[in-house]
């Protein structure tokens, strides 16, 4: 069954439709995309591995596809597994006709009594059956219950190796790895062999994955050596890290793509982050990138052997800064869903007041949510407007003042405002006393914009009726 490969790079992203797609998945998508677009007839190839049926859900599968075009790491080829049954039945059938593999017929219970004993001696877990034809008189059909698995040489002292392109030599014994698992029937396979079946058929040339594969490799070579497939290169990157320098968990951030999409990180963004979590860049100066000059200069053998620390800081800061990237009207199209969404329906002319002020406080869209000031009335305690120790009648009275700046000049000219707002700073030789108060009743909130800006976004009528308001809480 040996075929001659192609020259073309062909890598793969095989997501198992058993959960929405993983930050870390989307990674590993990512440099997989990278490593054939920086090859200029390389192909990126997406296939769904959806063999096990009992966890595998149509909605997952969705998510996975709809992620990987939000992120426009657009694939060229497209498969499932499930709709490939007839082929791996081929390769399944052909091994036991040629005595590679053979039917297992111990239970479950057997085999996690054997499984446990051998961790409670401290052993690895291996299963070498005498089941097998070499071994047994049983014959190697099914018997209507059972596994198939692949011989292997219990008494071999061969190391299987292989070549990382990012970690070098890595190598296994073939004697603690037992008789493989390769399917539950003709008709069904396991991981492991469907994924060696397909890696070939597909004519794959570079395997890039994350590092908690490292130990299904060897296993996966002796299927290819039984076939007579050749082995594709692999690359195994590292595992993304929480602060803590644990695995990334939900204790850590959000690990899902979807989540970080409901929250308004913009995809460009999230890409350019993902970037950088096990690849430095080496012809630039600064952390934002573009992907045509990732694309230019990536190579696997820059990628870091050691864990990338996922660092939300980071990511918001980047997101940030294509935030402000964004023109008026491209960033009040990308916050007017947000704002919908808290709010309900808004003004297109008001969103287009707010944006450069959003756009300069914004780490990601969702935070519209902290501008609740612009988009309905402020609620707040009437303790909150006093400054300091200024008396209720000196607050009333800076209202006072204030109303009458508003009512003259209006809200429109905001250098004028805040000339006028100043000037009152320094009669009530109290700058906090003209502005204190007035931030207050505009937003309910001891922190936020310059109520100058507030009050140019709101208009002379809302903001004359929150001081209003305010003057009558205290």
């Amino acid at each position: 069954m040996t075929k001659v490969k192609k020259e073309i790079i062909r890598v793969r992203i095989a997501p198992s439709p058993t959960g929405y797609l993983h930050i870390g998945t989307a990674r590993t998508a990512l440099f997989n995309w990278l490593f054939a677009r920086h090859k200029s007839e390389g192909k990126f190839i997406l296939r769904i591995e959806d063999t096990d049926i009992e966890r595998s859900e149509k909605k997952f599968e969705d998510d996975i596809i709809a992620q990987l075009e939000w992120l426009g790491l657009k694939w060229d080829e497209f498969y499932k597994q499930s709709d490939r049954t007839k082929i791996y039945s081929k390769y399944i059938q052909k091994l036991l006709d040629d005595g590679k593999a053979f039917w297992c017929y111990h239970s479950e219970e057997e085999l996690e009594k054997e499984r446990q004993e051998q961790m409670s001696g401290k052993g690895v877990p291996t299963h070498w059956c005498s089941h097998k034809p070499q071994t047994s008189n049983l014959k190697p059909q099914n018997l209507g219950k059972g596994i198939i698995r692949l011989v292997a040489d219990e008494k071999s002292t061969r190391k299987i190796k292989f070549n990382d392109i990012i970690r070098g030599e890595i190598e296994f014994e073939e004697r603690l790895l037992g008789d493989i698992s390769i399917a539950k029937a003709v008709d069904t396979p396991l991981y492991h062999f469907a994924v060696v079946i397909d890696d070939y058929e597909m004519d794959i040339t570079h395997v890039i994955r994350g590092e908690d594969h490292i130990a299904n490799t060897p296993k996966q070579i002796l299927l290819q050596e039984a076939f007579g497939f050749e082995q594709p290169q692999y690359a195994h990157l590292p595992l993304i890290l929480g602060t803590d320098r644990s695995k990334l968990s939900k204790r850590h951030a959000a690990t899902s793509v979807a989540e970080y999409r409901k929250l308004g990180y913009l995809p460009d963004a999230l890409v350019n982050f993902l970037f950088l979590l096990g690849w430095t860049p080496e012809k630039s100066n600064h952390e934002i990138l573009t992907k045509n000059e990732v694309i230019e200069q990536f190579s696997l053998e820059k990628v870091h052997k050691s864990g990338a620390v996922f660092d939300i800081k980071k990511l918001n800061w980047i997101n940030s800064q294509y935030i402000k990237m964004e023109n008026d009207g491209g960033l009040a199209k990308l916050v007017q869903p947000f704002i919908e969404k808290h709010y309900g329906p808004c003004d297109e002319e008001l969103i287009i007041k707010i944006v450069p002020l959003l756009r300069e406080r914004l780490e990601y869209l969702d935070q519209v949510k902290e501008f609740h000031f612009f988009f309905k009335e402020p609620e707040y305690e009437k303790e909150l407007l006093k400054w300091k120790s200024r008396s209720n009648e000196e607050i009333k009275n800076s209202f006072k003042e204030i109303q009458k700046i508003v009512e003259g000049i209006g809200v429109e000219d905001k250098n004028k405002l805040r000339q006028e707002l100043d000037m009152l700073g320094k009669r009530f030789e109290d700058r906090g006393l003209a502005y204190w108060p007035f931030r207050v009743a505009l937003t309910g909130e001891k922190a936020s914009p310059d109520p100058v800006d507030i009050a140019y976004i709101l208009g002379k009528e809302k903001t004359l009726k929150r001081i209003q308001k305010a003057v009558n809480k205290i």
